[in-house]
């Protein structure tokens, strides 16, 4: 009679996953290897990590033969950027290093939805540049040359900033091209990529901003009040005023 062998909880939920990493120097560039390993094979986005210098890590999870072919595609694209760092494959990690890990949130947050991988209709723009005034001038370029809404900035260190604009697939791939010359010209410019049609799983994944973009209001300066006379004074509404 052959003995069972007991194999602890932590064990048997981690049988046959694995992780995959792919570590790039850029923003877009590490979004644009998360998308190919997403559609390449049956894998789960994490997330990303970000530890300055420009270094940025794609984080997948699903099954060991899927993550390795997900690796492969992800490195093979990196390459194609020219913005490879390095990867890795963890076969069968132990749950202590998936909760230190910056994934043990999304997990929960995917065991109460299953995950979902359907594309959506939209595009990703993404345009990465050397400083932030050149980010913001690109941003400037785009939002008046398509219709394009800008949703969120990331910044990844080493004076990097990567805009985000979502909208049809040829109105960011006319945004982009435009941010594009701006940054040339202003001398910041370092990546850009269109992602079309993502999947729901790499949208989850990226920054959005808190603020209203339907409807912005306009900006009122705050009350002032005089240190001698103590009156509170309710300066002007600036975006009304008119250049003489």
């Amino acid at each position: 009679m052959k003995s069972k062998i007991y194999k602890p909880e932590r064990q048997k939920d981690v049988e046959g996953t694995a992780l995959g990493l792919v570590s790039t120097r850029s923003f877009p560039a590490i979004v644009g290897t998360a998308d190919m390993m997403l559609k390449s094979s049956g894998v789960v986005l994490m997330g990303y990590e970000k530890i300055g210098d420009g270094h940025c890590t794609a984080i997948v999870r699903g099954g060991i033969s899927d993550v390795r072919l997900a690796v492969r595609e992800g490195v093979e694209i990196a390459e194609q950027f020219g913005q490879l760092v390095s990867s890795s494959i963890i076969p069968r990690p132990l749950a202590n290093l998936e909760a230190v890990l910056p994934i043990g949130s999304r997990l929960s947050l995917l065991a109460q939805q299953n995950g979902s991988t359907r594309p959506s209709n939209l595009a990703i723009g993404l345009l990465e540049t050397w400083g932030f005034p050149a980010m913001v001038g690109a941003v400037d370029m785009m939002l008046k040359s398509a219709d394009v809404q800008f949703t969120a900035y990331e910044l990844i260190g080493a004076g990097l900033c990567t805009a985000i604009v979502r909208g049809t697939v040829a109105n960011v791939a006319v945004a982009v091209e435009a941010g594009m010359y701006e940054a040339e010209r202003i001398g910041g410019l370092n990546a850009v990529m269109v992602i079309p049609r993502p999947l729901e799983d790499l949208e989850r994944t990226l920054p959005v901003a808190s603020c209203s973009l339907e409807k912005p209001q306009p900006l009122r300066l705050p009350l002032y009040v005089k240190e001698t006379e103590k009156e509170a004074i309710e300066l002007p509404d600036i975006s009304q005023m008119t250049k003489s």
